[in-house]
């Protein structure tokens, strides 16, 4: 991979409740990051910090307004990203003045808007349950999944871009997510990796979640992850179609609509700006 120049690059570091992003605009100026690079920038210590970053590039689809390539601190490439989504159309409509935007990603264009609030809700697709989708290693129902560690396992599994398996807990708090997470991240029959949460029913519309994400590890949100884990908690009949989930970094606000879809709604923060100095 050819690598292109950092030095005086502009980005932008945003949140949603505390997953963090470091934004890079390569619109117009085009972008290549080796994975050296990439790495680089999301250390905390060495580079900005981040638990992922975004490379915005020019819409590849019709009707989309960006493209936004999701980087996990490893380099590795993510589907999708809630949390990012909402910040970045949170930026787009700012900058275009117009109450929506359509965010275009690997997984597939997310439409979003802004309410009266500042908050943004987007519609993050389709959950796919089957386990093909997922995807899984092998043929299985993903309601219920032979895949676990610890004392974790029977987990309920399906895509929303990203892998995603959701481990019902009777104490999300009590879990010892960091030893567990790695081996749950990649565990075998995942071929893809999974983003791994541990999730607590505190009534039929309120989850506690907490979550390791493939590349990253523990993080303080994971949007899709928290669409996951409503769309598989309705799946099993322990809560209903529209919950709030409680996220280490705060609330979100899931709705898995009749056709399918799910809609997220949240906040978005911009931290600060600045200009990379690293070659």
């Amino acid at each position: 991979m050819a690598r292109s120049s950092l030095a005086g690059r502009r980005f932008v570091k945003m949140h949603g409740l505390g997953n963090d992003f470091v934004v890079i605009d390569a619109r117009t100026v085009p972008l290549t990051l080796a994975p050296d690079q990439a790495r680089l920038i999301a250390d905390r210590r060495r580079g900005v910090g981040c638990d992922q970053l975004i490379v915005l590039e020019p819409p590849r689809s019709t009707g989309a307004d960006v493209f936004m390539r999701i980087l996990n601190p490893d380099a590795s490439e993510a589907g999708a990203c809630g949390n990012a989504t909402r910040c970045i159309a949170a930026t787009l409509m700012a900058q275009t003045g117009r109450p929506g935007a359509v965010i275009e990603t690997i997984a597939g264009l997310l439409p979003a808007t802004r309410a009266a609030d500042g908050s943004v809700t987007v519609d993050m697709g389709p959950a796919r349950i089957g386990w093909r989708d997922v995807p899984l290693a092998e043929p299985c129902d993903t309601l219920h999944v032979a895949a676990g560690a610890g004392p974790l396992s029977d987990p309920a599994c399906c895509s929303m871009g990203n892998p995603h398996a959701t481990y019902f807990v009777t104490d999300a708090e009590a879990v010892d997510l960091r030893s567990l997470g790695p081996a749950l991240e990649t565990h075998a029959m995942f071929p893809q990796r999974v983003n791994a949460a541990v999730v607590q029913v505190l009534a039929r519309d309120r989850l506690r979640f907490r979550v390791w994400e493939r590349g990253a590890g523990i993080t303080e949100a994971c949007g899709s992850g928290a669409c996951a884990a409503v769309v598989n908690a309705a799946r099993r009949g322990l809560i209903d179609r529209r919950a709030q989930v409680v996220l280490d970094g705060g609330e979100l606000t899931i709705f898995w609509r009749a056709d399918g879809h799910v809609e997220m709604t949240g906040p978005v923060a911009t931290s600060f700006t600045g200009e990379l100095a690293l070659e």
